[in-house]
C-alpha cells in the first residue's frame, strides 16, 4: 500500500511539473513579425496597393514628428519595436523584424511579403499618429478589411480587439477614433499580407502631452506590456 501511495504521489508531482512546464513554454517558437513603420528616408516611388490592383501608392512615406520632442516617428517606432522584441524573446516567441535600423529602403508591400515568407502567426505593425487638431489623442488599432485579405480579416479583427483592450488596460489612454478599432481597405502593408496582421497607433505625436509620454521609457514600457498581453491573448 505504501509503495502504491509513493508511486501515486510521484506521478502527481510529475504531472504538475509537466503542466507547469507546458504552460511556461506555450509560446515557444511561435513566429511573430514586428514591423516598425517608416524609415529615415521616404520612398515616394509607387507600388500597387494590393495584388493585381491598378491603384498605386507611395512605397513608404516619412511619417509624422513629435510636436514637442521633435522626435521623428520612424525613430519612435523602432525604439518601441526593439523593446517589444526583447520581451517577446524572453517569452520564447520566435521574432522577425522587418527592420532593425533606420537607414533602410523597404516598401510596405515588401514588409508584408517578408512577414508572409516567415509564416508568422501575427504581424504587429508599430506606428504613431498625427493630426492637425492638437487636442486629439489616444490609441487605435487598425486591421485589414478588404477583398484581397478575406482569409485573414476575421482573425486580424479579433487580434486587434484583444490588442486594443490590453493597451488601454495597461496605459489608461483614451481610445481614438471613437471605438479605437479601425478597419482599413487602403493600406498596402495590409493588402499584401497573407497572415493575420494589425497596426498599432500608439498615440498622437501632434498632441503635446501624448508626444512627451510616447518618448518616455516608463510609458513605452506600458505600451510594450500591453502589446505582450495582446499578443499572448491573441495566440492562446
Amino acid at each position: 500500500m505504501k509503495k502504491i501511495f509513493i508511486v501515486f504521489v510521484s506521478m502527481f508531482i510529475l504531472g504538475m511539473s509537466y503542466t507547469h512546464t507546458s504552460a511556461k513554454s506555450s509560446s515557444k517558437n511561435i513566429p511573430i513579425c514586428i514591423d516598425p513603420g517608416h524609415q529615415s528616408k521616404q520612398n515616394l516611388e509607387k507600388e500597387p496597393v494590393a495584388p493585381n490592383s491598378k491603384v498605386m501608392k507611395a512605397k513608404v512615406t516619412s511619417g509624422t514628428i513629435g510636436v514637442k520632442t521633435k522626435l521623428p516617428e520612424y525613430k519612435l517606432n523602432l525604439e518601441v519595436a526593439l523593446k517589444l522584441k526583447k520581451e517577446l524573446l524572453k517569452k520564447n516567441y520566435k521574432v522577425y523584424m522587418t527592420r532593425e535600423s533606420h537607414n533602410v529602403n523597404i516598401s510596405n508591400a515588401e514588409r508584408a511579403k517578408y512577414c508572409n515568407s516567415k509564416k508568422v502567426k501575427l504581424t504587429v505593425r508599430i506606428h504613431a499618429d498625427g493630426s492637425t487638431d492638437r487636442k486629439v489623442e489616444g490609441i487605435s488599432v487598425l486591421y485589414p478589411n478588404s477583398k484581397s485579405t478575406v482569409s485573414i480579416n476575421s482573425q486580424s479583427k479579433k487580434s486587434a480587439s484583444l490588442m486594443l483592450k490590453s493597451l488601454i488596460d495597461t496605459t489608461k489612454a483614451k481610445k481614438s477614433y471613437g471605438t479605437g478599432l479601425v478597419p482599413r481597405t487602403d493600406l498596402t502593408g495590409f493588402n499584401w499580407s497573407t497572415t493575420p496582421v494589425i497596426l498599432v497607433e500608439m498615440g498622437f505625436m501632434s498632441n503635446v502631452s501624448e508626444d512627451q509620454k510616447l518618448s518616455s521609457s516608463s510609458y513605452q514600457k506600458k505600451l510594450v506590456d500591453g502589446m505582450i498581453k495582446g499578443i499572448d491573448s491573441s495566440l492562446k
